[in-house]
């Protein structure tokens, strides 16, 4: 009689389940939800907030960019121009092979503020260096670079001039 009773229990169980609609789950959010479960599982909620960074006040954290640069195939020289935002020139160092170039740079920034007993001072340093690829073997000893507005502009001779062909396809 108890086998009875536990196969009804379980008919009727199953009857339930195929009345119920079911919602299809991607692995994706199924693998989301285990995840939040075991972590709620192990830290208590909203452990990590003394660590959050939601005040105004605090400085973003630096931008970590290689600055845009053109290159353009002139006839006789190559231009490069290169965005330096807030680099001084004196922080600058370009140096040229036969056929690269590589710019380097770096920001520094401080800033002091003190009202009563309140004392703040901040330094934030950044650097990039950038090497791309120039498109015909150059002079870099007779290259010549000038910087104005946060843009630097190299001109590079080039040791044989480059006659463009047009080349017919078979």
């Amino acid at each position: 009689m108890a086998n009875e009773t536990k196969e009804a229990e379980s008919r009727e169980k199953s009857r339930e389940l195929q009345k119920s609609p079911v919602a299809a789950v991607s692995p994706f959010e199924e693998m989301d939800r285990l995840m939040q479960r075991m972590a709620e599982g192990i830290f208590p909620r909203g452990w990590l907030r003394p660590w959050r960074w939601e005040w105004p006040d605090l400085p973003a954290l630096p931008e970590v960019r290689w600055p845009r640069v053109d290159v353009v195939d002139r006839e006789e020289d190559v231009l490069v121009r290169a965005e330096v935002p807030g680099v001084d020139k004196k922080d600058l160092e370009i140096s040229v092979t036969d056929n690269a170039l590589t710019i380097k740079g770096a920001t520094k920034r401080e800033q002091k503020e003190e009202k009563g007993e309140y004392y703040r001072h901040e330094i934030s340093e950044a650097s990039f260096a950038r090497t791309v690829a120039l498109p015909a073997d150059v002079d870099g000893t007779r290259a010549k670079a000038s910087s104005k507005d946060g843009m630097v502009e190299i001109v590079i001779p080039k040791l044989a001039k480059s006659k463009r062909h047009t080349i017919k396809v078979d």
